[in-house]
């Protein structure tokens, strides 16, 4: 006879939550069926009824702590959009260096993307949105999703994969200022007002273009798209 859903829901948070701690302490091989079940006081059976093997197990444990992770991320409106940015990459560097199991987990290309991960990203990108409004994106908002994501990934991958007493500690800012390099505009320095920033600037201005037609929305974005990419 199967536990009530609330009881089950109980029991699988439990197993979760032990599977985490296993996580952190050890990585993903720590975290057997034999060890959770173990640490969590319950039978074997009992986590393959909840999961269907420790793949499974594995991703509601990641989705878990990322998800904890990424409820906690608020794009600030009262800083500048560059500073939220800096800040963000800091941060998102700060927990893949603390969490090297979920990082080996979320970082395998050929995984698909959770729903908490997608998330994750989708803040990412109102983030490097706001930079393009202040006139400071000198690529298109997607390339530079793209490019802060990967430069993330990477030196997060890089540094958990060195002792933690021989990591480069200024590897960090040398990526911020290479990623910076590629995607702002006049670093450290006054907004540059250049045809490209502009471009980039009214095309995510959704309020800017209201007052055209939908043809002419078309046609506006067309024409920045030429500008923005000469």
């Amino acid at each position: 006879m199967q536990a009530p859903r609330s009881d089950r829901e109980q029991i699988r948070s439990h197993i979760v939550g032990v599977a985490s701690d296993l996580l952190a302490q050890g990585g993903p091989s720590a975290v057997t069926t034999r060890a959770v079940a173990a640490a969590a006081g319950v039978q074997a059976p009992t986590i393959y009824r909840l999961f269907d093997d420790k793949d499974s197990l594995l991703e509601a444990v990641a989705d878990k702590v990322f998800a904890d992770y990424v409820d906690a991320k608020h794009v600030r409106d009262d800083v500048d959009a560059v500073q939220d940015l800096r800040e963000s990459f800091a941060a998102h560097i700060r927990f893949g260096t603390a969490n090297p199991g979920l990082t080996a987990i979320i970082s395998d290309p050929l995984r698909p993307r959770s729903a908490t991960e997608k998330r994750g990203i989708a803040v990412l990108r109102e983030r490097v949105h706001r930079v393009a409004l202040a006139g400071r994106l000198r690529v298109p908002e997607e390339r530079a999703v793209a490019l802060v994501h990967a430069i993330g990934v990477g030196v997060v991958l890089a540094l958990i994969g060195i002792p933690e007493q021989d990591r480069d500690a200024g590897l960090e800012d040398a990526a911020w200022q290479s990623l910076a390099t590629a995607i702002l505009t006049d670093v450290g320095y006054p907004v540059d007002e250049s045809a490209r920033a502009a471009a980039f600037r009214l095309q995510a201005d959704d309020d800017a273009l209201a007052i055209l037609s939908p043809a002419e929305r078309t046609l506006m974005r067309e024409w920045l798209d030429r500008i923005a990419n000469a």
